[in-house]
């Protein structure tokens, strides 16, 4: 499985070639689409990354409740 990193670098690549004049309206289309699927997981990533943190701190809190900011 891929990373976050990974991922907005697939992006960033897409991109610069959706920026190129020469790409056909069909391969304009299956790059874009490939883009978004790529940034979908790429939010899905994010997302699931930031419930582990939340869950983490959670379980910190409740451990350690004076410690909570």
């Amino acid at each position: 499985m891929e990373n976050f990193e990974d991922k907005i670098k697939q992006i960033k690549d897409i991109l610069q070639q959706l920026n190129t004049q020469d790409l056909s309206l069909k391969d304009s289309l299956t790059l874009y689409k490939q883009g978004m699927q790529e940034l979908k997981n790429a939010q899905d990533l994010l997302e699931k990354a930031k419930l582990e943190y939340e869950e983490i701190k959670s379980l910190d809190s409740s451990i350690n409740p004076a410690e909570t900011h």
